[in-house]
């Protein structure tokens, strides 16, 4: 009993950050150990203890980069063990924590509502159980429905009914929760000239990468159409869907320039259109690929490395700096060049705290990505570019690959698990982590400006 009251009383001690990095800490173990099982493996398939742990962290993190093949090493089972903890992953766990005290019929208290909105990367504590559990029934209903559509249309591919469900099912889940899995052993490269099958995994992919928040403002959208209410969308949803959609579309056509003479040389104009796009959409954050990586050019290898270290957008299934980040840095950059002090947009002035936590995130993602292309390059037997990749990718939990992966030495892996699992409990929540519960400052010394620049 006296143990139990000494944990709860350092329980207490702990940050919402520190529990956050707990509980994903804690669903990482069990879900190595899940993999680690001899019956969710095909016969006479044994997997490493490091092997278990790194495929569990990418779908913890939801990345997709994996050191195995999934389809040579585990049953029907263990793809199904999978699935749950891709679900683990995107959601959040505390998302999903939330439906199930609610099922339950248990009370959320103060302490889960803050380790909700940490999770969901939300600024207050209002309607945090209620977005929660629209969050849950919205993505469940959008995987399901995406699983029966992909589950019909696959059996041309398919003799057995069974085996069509199993990869629609398996699709719509790794795209929606942006996890990069693939039980094919080629990724979407066998569907490269189905272009329903692409127009469905890029629509899930969107769902999981836009944002939670933008989704339930925008079903609140259309609910006000039919009662004919006033509707405001808030500055997040406007300034992540405008970021979205215009990184979607620069992504596409600078994909198609950068290998116009080369990749795109001998494809006609709807093999471009999907290729170029589907793989803009797809570098946000999820990593199912139609075409082999290494046939890119260099520099579009390195352009869309770009792309995944942006990552998708804040409270979604993405990984990387994500998109208002990026939106804040560059609107900051032009403002300050005309002579601006303050950051204005859609009729809003940005926070000027919020300004610098996107600077912060984006210096310490930088440092951090470029620490590890160093530290990889002095212990893998690899080229730079390929590297750059693998970090970025990592990152960016997206599962983009240029062939390293499966290479790795045990530092690399090392590495790369915890480059996965910054990137998808995010940069801000590792840095007040580190800090605790912190203390306010009590004095300030006098001001004094430095030469910059």
């Amino acid at each position: 009993m006296d143990s139990i009251k000494k944990l709860q009383s350092k329980t207490r001690e702990l940050s919402t950050f520190q529990l956050i990095f707990i509980f994903y800490l804690s669903a990482l173990i069990i879900s190595t150990l899940l993999l680690k099982l001899p019956f969710a493996h095909l016969p006479n398939v044994k997997i490493s203890f490091i092997d278990a742990m790194f495929t569990a962290v990418s779908a913890v993190s939801v990345t997709g980069l994996s050191v195995i093949s999934l389809k040579d090493t585990f049953n029907n089972f263990g793809i199904v063990l999978l699935c749950i903890i891709l679900q683990l992953g995107g959601l959040g766990i505390m998302s999903l924590s939330t439906f199930l005290w609610v099922m339950l019929g248990k009370k959320v208290g103060l302490k889960e509502r803050q380790l909700i909105m940490i999770d969901n990367n939300q600024s207050n504590l209002s309607g945090l159980v209620h977005l929660a559990k629209r969050i849950f029934i919205f993505i469940i209903s959008i995987e399901f429905i995406g699983g029966i559509v992909l589950g019909i249309h696959l059996l041309k591919y398919y003799d057995e009914v069974l085996s069509a469900f199993k990869h629609g099912f398996f699709i719509s889940i790794s795209a929606t929760t942006n996890a990069g899995f693939d039980i094919t052993g080629a990724s979407l490269i066998p569907y490269y000239q189905d272009y329903f099958v692409q127009f469905m995994v890029a629509l899930l992919i969107v769902l999981g990468a836009i944002g939670f928040p933008v989704i339930v403002e925008m079903l609140d959208f259309f609910l006000s159409l039919k009662s004919k209410k006033r509707f405001h969308f808030t500055l997040f949803t406007k300034l992540t869907t405008v970021t979205f959609i215009i990184l979607t579309l620069l992504g596409g056509i600078f994909i198609f320039l950068l290998d116009i003479h080369h990749f795109f040389a001998d494809k006609n104009w709807h093999q471009i259109l999907f290729y170029s796009f589907f793989h803009s959409v797809t570098t946000k954050s999820a990593g199912l690929a139609t075409l082999d990586f290494s046939e890119l050019t260099q520099s579009n290898q390195l352009f869309m490395s770009l792309l995944m270290f942006i990552g998708g957008s804040p409270s979604s299934a993405s990984g990387g700096v994500r998109t208002t980040t990026f939106a804040i840095v560059v609107l900051t950059i032009i403002f300050y060049a005309q002579g601006k002090g303050s950051v204005k947009i859609f009729k809003r002035e940005l926070n000027h705290d919020d300004v610098i936590k996107s600077f912060i995130v984006m210096t310490t993602a930088a440092c951090l990505c470029l620490l590890s292309i160093i530290l990889l390059s002095i212990t893998e037997k690899s080229t730079l570019i390929p590297i750059i990749v693998e970090v970025t990718s990592a990152f960016g939990t997206n599962g983009l690959s240029l062939g390293l992966t499966s290479n790795l030495t045990t530092f690399g892996k090392i590495l790369i698990m915890i480059l996965m699992f910054i990137g998808r409990i995010g940069i801000v929540t590792c840095l007040l982590m580190l800090r605790g519960k912190g203390r306010k400052e009590t004095f300030h010394y006098p001001k004094e400006k430095v030469i910059i620049g």
